[in-house]
């Protein structure tokens, strides 16, 4: 209990103390304060303004310098930027900074060169889409009867993009674009019909009565694309009067849960026609099997294809808006890709840099911020190519996080550059400076790799996140680098190998 009386009474002095420095320190400054404050009044008043700005400036770099250290900046959110409505003054400036960092841009410039001749041409865009053996090409084919279409009773006869001219009554010139349809066994064309679908004014979703899953999930796809979208229900002719307004109803009812606005005469029955196998008997008793062509009942669609054809300033925005998305989706993947690459060199040169330095010196007990002017220049560089500009302190905080997590790894990765080196012919046994090189690269290849999945997860540097991750891959890592900076080592070593 004294014990405890003693220790209360040390730190009421102590704070005691410091209160009595604090009220010394404000009152100084305080007088010192007053001072030159006098003494700026009493002289020329562009040295009392020079002052000011001086200190203006002093503070506004300390608030600044502040500000870098604690603030945390991230990459901007993708999804977020895709929500928003794209123009093409966007898309471009977008596609000017990313090739001058080098990104290929070519995939989404086409798009627009694309999006530009069609807006030249002045035709309409409809686009055919649904799952094989739908009819779509039976549909193209009762719209504009000398049509080239080929219908393949196999099914998913339209392997490519493809585009007849037809006319409707109000002398509107339309081009109808038959896509591959959804479900076939080539790997690719499922992608090839949505981007066209994107690139047209209209969507025409073809099925046959009610939705499959995989027909439910594409129509919440191009919904999603923000324009006009019209169900066809093709082979109406198979069902009854009320079984046929029972699937409207259904077709209506998955559009309302899928959050789509769709007014009711958008969903249409019709039936393309086309030839069907009939059995017909003789007098004599014989049977013979007969194509009978049905005649197609395709009215319904046509008025719905005209009305939606009423404000063609409205669809062409929708059009161009969808292709704009198309190509900003197009140049995130080539930024994607770029970042991967780019990441591959970054990693590379900071490792071969680790091996070089600790083949110079190497002494125990050194681990992978043996150079630390390495490790921070590395994290700066990924941090930069992915759009993230993080804290000094969090750089220096996720290095230490990984330091501590180093010690632990360093005899896995001594023994991993032992065997390494081994697997090199007329190496044969090799210990020293060689195998600590390799050893250090191997972590620093391992911290590189842990940083950009980190970065390309979270989207920003979070030391805790990024250290784990760096903790928990380290192993998989290290024994997937071991060839590659055996060899980089062995280039490095002085006298190669």
């Amino acid at each position: 209990m004294k014990l405890d009386r003693f220790i209360r009474i040390g730190i009421a002095a102590v704070i005691g103390l410091l209160f009595v420095v604090a009220i010394g320190a404000l009152l100084f400054i305080t007088e010192s304060a007053l001072n030159v404050w006098d003494r700026l009044d009493e002289g020329p008043k562009v040295l009392l303004y020079g002052y000011l700005a001086v200190m203006v400036v002093l503070v506004v770099t300390a608030l600044w310098l502040i500000w870098r250290l604690v603030v945390r900046r991230k990459i901007p959110d993708v999804r977020a930027k895709a929500a928003r409505k794209l123009s093409q003054s966007d898309i471009r400036a977008r596609l000017a900074e990313a090739e001058a960092s080098g990104v290929d841009v070519g995939a989404a410039q086409s798009e627009l060169q694309e999006l530009a001749a069609r807006q030249a041409s002045g035709a309409i865009h409809l686009c055919f889409f649904g799952e094989i053996s739908t009819g779509k090409s039976s549909l193209i084919r009762a719209l504009v009867p000398t049509a080239d279409v080929s219908v393949d009773v196999l099914g998913g006869s339209t392997t490519d993009v493809r585009h007849y001219r037809w006319r409707n009554d109000a002398g509107n010139e339309i081009l109808l674009t038959d896509v591959p349809g959804m479900g076939g066994h080539e790997e690719g064309l499922g992608d090839v019909a949505m981007q066209e679908a994107q690139r047209s004014h209209v969507v025409l979703f073809v099925c046959e009565g009610d939705l499959t899953r995989p027909e439910a999930g594409a129509v919440n796809q191009l919904l999603c694309l923000g324009k006009p979208l019209v169900i066809v229900m093709n082979k109406s002719d198979r069902f009854g009067v009320e079984e046929q307004a029972a699937l409207m109803q259904r077709l209506l009812e998955h559009l309302e849960l899928a959050g789509g606005e769709i007014e009711r005469d958008r969903v249409v029955a019709v039936t393309a026609g086309g030839a069907t196998d009939v059995v017909e008997r003789t007098s004599d008793g014989t049977e013979s099997t007969v194509k009978r062509q049905r005649p197609a009942d395709i009215g319904v669609l046509v008025v719905a294809i005209n009305r939606l054809l009423e404000d063609p300033t409205e669809i062409d925005e929708r059009r161009d808006r969808a292709v704009f998305r198309l190509a900003a989706d197009k140049l995130a993947e080539a930024e994607a890709h770029y970042r991967v690459q780019r990441s591959e060199q970054i990693i590379r040169n900071g490792t071969r840099k680790a091996v070089v330095g600790a083949l110079a010196a190497v002494s125990p007990g050194t681990d992978v911020l043996i150079q630390g002017y390495i490790g921070t220049a590395m994290t700066q560089e990924l941090c930069k190519l992915y759009d993230a500009t993080p804290r000094d302190l969090d750089i220096e905080e996720f290095l230490n996080l990984s330091q501590s997590r180093v010690g632990r790894a360093l005899p896995l990765s001594l023994a991993v550059a032992g065997n390494g080196l081994k697997a090199f012919p007329g190496i044969g046994t090799v210990a020293g400076g060689l195998v600590h090189a390799v050893a250090y690269g191997l972590i620093f290849d391992a911290l590189g790799r842990s940083l950009v999945m980190t970065l390309s997860k979270h989207g920003e540097l979070v030391p805790e996140v990024a250290a784990k991750e760096f903790e928990e891959g380290i192993s998989e890592h290290i024994e997937a680098g071991v060839r590659r900076v055996a060899k980089m080592a062995l280039e490095e070593k002085p006298g190669g190998s």
